[in-house]
């Protein structure tokens, strides 16, 4: 039993508590005074000349927090690690009070201590305490230590006899059973001291082979009491500044996988366990990001979709004058070198890999609104309002600002080589010290149930700015909701108390009683079961940055009502235990729990599509030219050179088969597959004016001859403006599928153009076009040239200006489509583009009259890439479908913010200087970085002499007015994917597609019925491998099977039950009829393959 406390600390304590509540009724977490807790950890930091970033680079990465009950009386106790303060244990005594016991319990310390597991080491029922340790000095000072629990609140070191009392400069430990041999290993996260900020991101071969000394561990429990280090021949071998280590069984195949977070340029690591007792990085597969500086990790299943997805933290600020004073610009070179050398891609912001259950990922962290949180350690995912959702806190705060990159350029000044060391020492240290603190709020987000968080910090209670690192939740005073604990830096730990116990909020909290080796059931798997919302966890207790949580573990319910509880343990035995009363604890045993058998356990469903492109001998691969869009325009938010492979789809051979074209780029033939009476394809290149980069194509009937002629658009910006390359190209069929090309059936038309498609606007019989404008090569964002052409019996008009002279500059053009849109009989032509609203040119017959502003259009100008058409809720008349730049990106529109870009030759050199602005926490800033900005116009150097003046200038302050005049400025309002309902009167009514549908831009659109229900649903595809390196590629999406429900209704189908899988930069998708009547899909992509699917529903 825990001793008493003093009647009148505990009533103080009482009237300091409600007194909180009382006063912040809106705040979820009231944090409390220390000396009511009598917790006075505090990790004080301060420099001298042997304590220094220039000695220890890790001396500001702090110390992590345990928790766990030493005494099994049913309250959370606390660790807390200290670097050059000693480590400090306190036995939680209820109402909060807390004693300090670190001298009679046998862990003070002397060490650079980090990270801290509690868990029972030697299973004998009691929690063990294993302290990671760093430092420099001698190698004995940085041996880890284990605290073996004596079972009367003293403890015993003993990692030497162990076998762990490794000295590798360790940041945390993580124990977990990864041959399934029934009790615990440890894994070890590393990083070592004798690095420089110069050197760590430097560009070269990786160590793969265990070599380098920032290579983690694992340590092999021998059933004896002992460990081995396994390391080298379990595949343990990679490199890495590690920070984050999380356990999970990722792709759900029973055994256990880990993930690293690596700081720096190295890559974060997923080791997939192998089975067999080794591991295998699959990194480069599962992700296509990760985050640079990688730091604290946690693994949790944020959606409840029973996947484990990963929150990884990195240091990218929320207001943009610490974006523009601690975020270097990147340079695209550096990061081509860096995937040619085998690093993955990496950005500068915190990272959600949603887990789409195929061993794939989607980055959507800006999508989920949880990118931008500054200098950030520790992220926990867990439920804190009881509503059913995970939420997260993250910690946040770094002692000395040594990203400013005024202060780095300063201090490439202090390295001259030019005085005595210790005077460039003195001066060093002088400059650290005048180098203030980058103290920072940490961050609550509350999950919304819709793959996006709210951020709740002042609300749940965040005050004060602080340097905060590790943490731990755990339920202190057992009334069912998780409090944290937090160790700073220079101030004392925070314990927060979670108040939604005052707002009748519903729990469940499940203790595991697992058997002999793995007590705690380390590993096992819970789903809860509830009316409306299933919920996933697994139990692994190493989590955030270096620190480990309670056993306990902790359901919040909402409003939800728990159907049943189902749980599989790590020997792969199941236990399902139904009526099971809220707001309570229970054990599960794993001595009831049932073997299940192999066939049981691997049912399963059978997915809609199947890729076939071997099967139909269609396998081709695109190849892309190394021009770089960059070169030429430095600040262009994205290139144009890459927007291709698209596809033409028609017969031409006259067999009555539908063949397909697929365009290629500049410097390859684009290429026909001929359809034979099999089924199959024969590949045939179009082997005709190679040195253009085929844009849009049509295969349609130019010349009435009864076969199908190809026109193809040549875009791309690889070319001077008028170079011959941009001309258009008109190829006339001789009926047996051979091309020649006419240039006299073409008006001149010398244009970087995007698409084509026809319609008989003049109704008298032949096909007519519409050719869109694409950019401008060199000159963007001015309007290119888009046409309206006349077809003349094989010969053709430019008879924009006949129509509508305002067509001819309409805007970047992506996509257009015709279509009956008001039921009058005439197609009318709907456009949409880059910076560009949905525009609708009504056909009157004689004129296109541009109707978007009375058809509710007016409002959606954005970054269009696709549309469709199609009746979507049945009511006779056409919807439309549009693919925008979706919202998963750091770029953010609205009516009221827009973002916009003033393009002019500011330095008159010939050249436009494209500058783009856009809101940041309500004010509108320059969106490039200062040394993007003044590279392109030198004139900026002298007027932002550093960093810190740039970082500071709105964009209304930053330009002279006489600078802005006449510049062409353009905007952007909305960045969502989009349904338009027609609703019959000529107008539109915008909806947002689903949330899976805004992740990444959308470049193709099909609309069909996928499962034979007479109602028409839609395939999208996309993502765009083309970014600044600064913002990054946009690559979340994976294909995605929107399934309709005939009334306008889209539902997301998962890829496990689609198979309609596409993780490439997709760029087109087609339907085409295969010669028994069947269809397949056709996804084209850049740099990629092409893509085939059948679907089972007609196959």
């Amino acid at each position: 039993m825990k001793n008493k406390v003093g009647l009148f600390g505990s009533l103080l304590l009482m009237l300091f508590i409600g007194s909180s509540c009382n006063n912040t009724s809106d705040h979820l977490f009231t944090e409390l005074d220390a000396s009511l807790t009598k917790i006075d950890f505090s990790n004080d930091i301060e420099e001298d000349e042997e304590h220094n970033i220039y000695n220890f680079m890790n001396i500001y990465t702090g110390g992590g927090v345990g928790v766990g009950d030493i005494n099994n009386d049913g309250l959370s106790d606390i660790f807390f690690a200290g670097n050059l303060v000693s480590n400090k244990l306190y036995l939680n005594k209820g109402d909060f009070i807390f004693e300090d016991i670190t001298e009679t319990s046998g862990v003070l310390s002397n060490n650079w201590s980090t990270g801290v597991s509690m868990i029972d080491v030697n299973q004998d029922g009691w929690v063990d305490i294993y302290v990671a340790v760093s430092g420099g000095g001698k190698e004995e000072k940085r041996a880890n230590k284990l605290y073996i629990n004596q079972k009367n609140n003293t403890f015993t070191e003993e990692a030497l006899k162990y076998g762990l009392a490794d000295t590798s400069q360790s940041t945390q430990s993580a124990f977990f059973d990864y041959d399934l041999d029934g009790d615990l290993d440890m894994f070890l996260i590393v990083n070592p001291v004798d690095y420089s900020l110069s050197s760590v991101n430097t560009i070269r071969p990786r160590k793969l082979n265990g070599e380098s000394n920032s290579t983690d561990k694992l340590y092999r429990n021998n059933g004896d009491g002992t460990f081995s280090d396994v390391s080298s021949e379990s595949g343990i071998l990679i490199e890495g500044y590690s920070l984050g280590v999380g356990v999970s069984d990722i792709d759900n195949d029973g055994w256990p996988d880990i993930y690293v977070s690596n700081d720096f340029l190295t890559n974060d690591i997923l080791y997939r366990n192998n089975g067999d007792g080794t591991f295998s990085d699959v990194s480069n597969t599962y992700f296509k990001h990760t985050s640079f500086a990688g730091m604290g990790n946690d693994i949790a299943d944020f959606n409840n979709d029973g996947l484990a997805d990963i929150m990884v933290l990195d240091m990218l600020p929320e207001d943009n004058e610490r974006q523009k004073m601690i975020i270097p610009a990147s340079s695209f070179d550096k990061f081509q070198m860096m995937l040619k050398n085998g690093y993955t891609a990496q950005y500068t912001r915190n990272t959600l890999q949603l887990n789409n259950g195929n061993n794939s990922f989607s980055e959507i962290g800006q999508f989920a609104g949880i990118s931008q949180t500054d200098w950030s350690w520790s992220v926990l995912m867990a439920d804190y309002d009881n509503d059913g959702f995970k939420d997260a806190f993250i910690t946040n705060g770094f002692r000395r600002d040594i990203g400013d990159l005024d202060y780095i350029n300063y201090q490439q000044q202090l390295s001259n080589p030019f005085g005595s060391e210790k005077v460039r020492k003195e001066k060093k240290l002088k400059a650290i010290k005048e180098l203030p603190s980058a103290a920072i709020k940490n961050y609550f987000f509350k999950n919304n149930g819709d793959h996006t968080f709210s951020n709740t910090s002042k609300d749940w209670g965040i005050k004060n700015v602080s340097l905060s690192n590790g943490s731990a939740f755990a339920d202190l005073d057992n009334d069912g909701d998780l409090d944290l604990i937090v160790n700073n830096i220079n101030e004392k730990a925070s314990i927060l108390k979670n108040n939604s116990e005052k707002q009748t909020s519903r729990f469940l909290k499940i203790k595991l009683k697992g058997k002999a080796g793995n007590l705690e059931g380390i590993g096992s798997k819970i789903t809860l079961h509830s009316n409306d919302n299933n919920q996933y966890y697994q139990h692994y207790l190493s989590r955030g940055y270096e620190s480990s949580m309670d056993q306990t573990i902790h359901f919040g319910l909402g409003e939800s009502k728990i159907d049943s509880i189902t749980i599989v343990w790590p020997d792969k035995r199941i236990q399902v235990v139904k009526n099971v009363l809220e707001n309570q604890v229970i054990t599960l045993e794993h001595g009831n729990a049932q073997k299940v058998s192999q066939k049981e356990n691997m049912e399963g469903i059978t997915p809609l599509f199947s890729e076939v492109s071997d099967a139909l001998k269609t396998k081709y691969k695109h190849q892309e030219n190394n021009f770089v869009d960059f070169k030429v325009q430095l600040l262009l938010p994205h290139m144009h050179s890459k927007n291709g492979p698209k596809m033409a789809l028609g017969d031409i051979n006259g067999d009555s088969l539908e063949d397909f074209y697929i365009g290629g780029s500049a410097g390859y033939s684009g290429r026909f597959f001929v359809q034979k009476s099999d089924g199959t394809f024969e590949e045939q290149e179009l082997n005709m004016d190679i040195t253009a980069e085929d844009m849009g194509s049509l295969l349609f009937d130019a010349d009435g001859d009864g076969d199908n002629d190809l026109y193809v658009v040549s875009g791309g910006s690889e070319f001077n403006a008028d170079a011959p390359e941009y001309e258009d190209r008109l190829y006339f069929n001789n009926g047996s599928g051979d091309f020649v090309k006419d240039k006299s059936a073409l008006p001149k038309i010398i244009a970087s153009g995007s698409v084509v498609t026809a319609s008989d606007f003049d109704k008298d019989g032949d096909l007519d076009l519409f050719v869109g404008g694409r950019i401008a090569p060199g000159q963007y964002p001015i309007s290119p040239k888009s046409y309206l052409l006349e077809n003349n019996g094989g010969k053709f008009t430019d008879v924009t200006n006949n129509f509508n002279q305002n067509l001819a500059n309409v805007g970047m053009v992506t996509a257009a489509v015709w279509t009956d849109y008001d039921q009058d009989g005439k197609n009318d032509l709907i456009l949409a583009g880059e910076f560009m609203p949905i525009k609708i040119f009504k056909n009157s017959g004689s004129q296109f009259e541009d109707v978007t502003d009375t058809s509710g259009l007016a409002d959606t100008s954005g970054w269009w890439n696709s549309i469709a058409s199609g009746d979507m809720d049945g009511d006779g008349d056409m919807d439309l479908i549009a693919g925008n730049l979706g919202t998963n990106s750091r770029y953010k529109a609205s009516i009221d913010q827009p973002l916009c870009i003033y393009a002019k030759d500011y330095d008159k050199n010939n050249s436009i200087d494209p500058i783009m602005c856009y809101y940041i926490q309500g004010e509108n800033y320059i969106a490039h970085p200062r040394d993007k900005i003044t590279g392109q116009i030198a004139s900026m150097r002298g007027r932002f002499k550093t960093y810190e003046s740039y970082a500071k200038v709105k964009f209304g302050d930053a330009f002279l007015p006489e600078e802005l005049e006449n510049a062409l400025v353009i905007k952007a309002t909305n960045f969502k994917s989009t349904y338009f309902e027609n609703m019959g009167d000529g107008t539109f009514k915008s909806k947002p597609l689903p949330a899976m549908a805004q992740i990444a831009p959308l470049n193709g659109i099909q609309i069909t019925d996928v499962d034979g229900d007479n109602k028409l649903d839609v395939l999208l595809v996309g993502n765009n491998y083309s970014g600044d390196a600064s913002i990054g590629n946009h690559d979340g999406m994976i294909g995605l099977y929107l399934k309709g429900d005939g009334k306008g209704g889209l539902v997301p189908v998962p890829v496990t039950s689609s198979g309609f899988y596409v993780n490439t930069d997709a760029k087109d998708i087609k339907e085409l009829t295969l010669t028994d009547g069947r269809s397949v899909i056709l996804v084209s992509s850049n740099s990629d393959s092409l893509r085939v699917f059948s679907n089972h529903t007609r196959w």
